[in-house]
């Protein structure tokens, strides 16, 4: 079984030509220090390597090959079984690190990781054990992507502040319960990855997050959203499926029938009668004039005290899509009730008084 290596020169083939590739092997950490031993006699220049891949092996340690590789930028040794990283990690100018899939705790890095190096730039250590979001990365000024997702981290330190260069921050699978106020201070974020955790808000602070596009936070625990929110104009992703947010407005639609009353009341007012005290029990008259209009633009319906309570995800600001609640006289309200697009109408076109209604409950808070 030889190791992927090429040796000729060419534009198409510059990335293979410092690849070495030994992944997919189900090789133990001696096997893999063998393949590594075999490239050495061979007339290659090691400090062309620039990228090793190791992933997907069953390596129990980092082998010891891999540090000769003095210009070594990209190390993949995802999906083996890892119980430490070596402090001579440090010794490599590694741009980007992956070690996800392993069996990584918080006691497996080195105390000092990357800390020298103004090169790395992403870190992934998701799918592994940490319990803590592991301290040594809070001094990585340059790191742009980070990848701690599937990990069992509960909370996020307040100095995540210093990391000034983050792009990317992934932590989803944990077992976050909040976020600090401080994460509104990364100023270069641009997709914030905190799906299926346990969080129950988010700090008015991730508006100032500017230059945020993504923002995933389905499967948690949120029943509200900062209004902040809404100046993130850069926002084109919010992902916010499976939190009580949107379930507690769809679990309870059940549909009773109509009283009499019910019905009766919404014959007169269709009808357009308006009867007075001398004709009917003044009850009534009250009763009548709290008749709500049906927000389904098509519909001359009315509704009192039964109603039809529909979720319809609408575009709004046009930035992303939210949950709005409409309340209908009838289910058959449900395929025609939709709210005007915005879009759709000049400064002279007067907007129907349903759409200012429904944009009150928008879910903001």
């Amino acid at each position: 079984m030889e190791v992927q290596y090429t040796s000729e020169s060419s534009d198409s083939d510059s990335r293979e030509e410092k690849t070495v590739d030994i992944s997919h092997r189900n090789l133990s950490t001696n096997e893999a220090e063998d393949r590594l031993e075999h490239l050495y006699p061979k007339p290659i220049a090691f400090d062309d390597i620039e990228n090793v891949f190791l992933h997907h092996n069953m390596l129990s340690h980092l082998p010891s090959g891999v540090m000769k590789f003095h210009n070594l930028k990209v190390l993949d040794i995802s999906s083996n079984n890892l119980t430490s990283i070596p402090d001579q990690i440090n010794q490599i100018p590694l741009v980007t690190f992956i070690a996800k899939n392993n069996k990584l705790t918080n006691e497996s890095l080195p105390k000092i990781l990357f800390a020298q190096s103004r090169n790395i730039k992403e870190i992934n250590l998701s799918g592994n054990r940490f319990e803590h979001f592991p301290q040594q990365l809070l001094d990585l000024r340059s790191l742009k992507y980070l990848y701690l997702g599937g990990n069992q981290i509960a909370t996020l330190p307040p100095r995540i502040s210093k990391m000034q260069s983050l792009q990317l921050l992934s932590l989803s699978g944990n077992h976050l319960i909040d976020v600090p106020e401080t994460v509104g201070r990364l100023k270069n974020l641009q997709a914030l990855v905190l799906a299926d955790n346990l969080i129950e808000r988010l700090p008015p602070s991730i508006a100032n997050l500017k230059k945020l596009s993504s923002l995933l936070l389905h499967k948690n625990r949120l029943r509200t959203l900062p209004r902040e929110i809404i100046s993130l104009k850069n926002l084109n992703e919010l992902s916010l499926r499976d939190n009580p947010l949107v379930k507690r407005f769809v679990q309870d639609m059940t549909l009773n029938p109509p009283s009499l009353l019910e019905l009766a009341g919404r014959a007169v007012r269709f009808s357009g009668l308006k009867p007075s005290a001398a004709d009917i029990p003044w009850t009534l008259v009250e009763y009548l004039s709290c008749a709500n209009c049906c927000v389904n633009p098509k519909c001359r319906g009315v509704y009192f005290d039964n109603r039809v309570e529909h979720i319809k995800f609408v575009d709004f600001c046009g930035k992303y899509r939210v949950p709005l609640l409409q309340y209908l006289c009838s289910s058959k309200c449900i395929e025609d009730a939709s709210l005007p697009d915005p879009h759709a109408y000049s400064s002279s076109d007067e907007e129907p008084e349903a759409s200012s209604y429904m944009m009150r409950k928008v879910l903001l808070g």
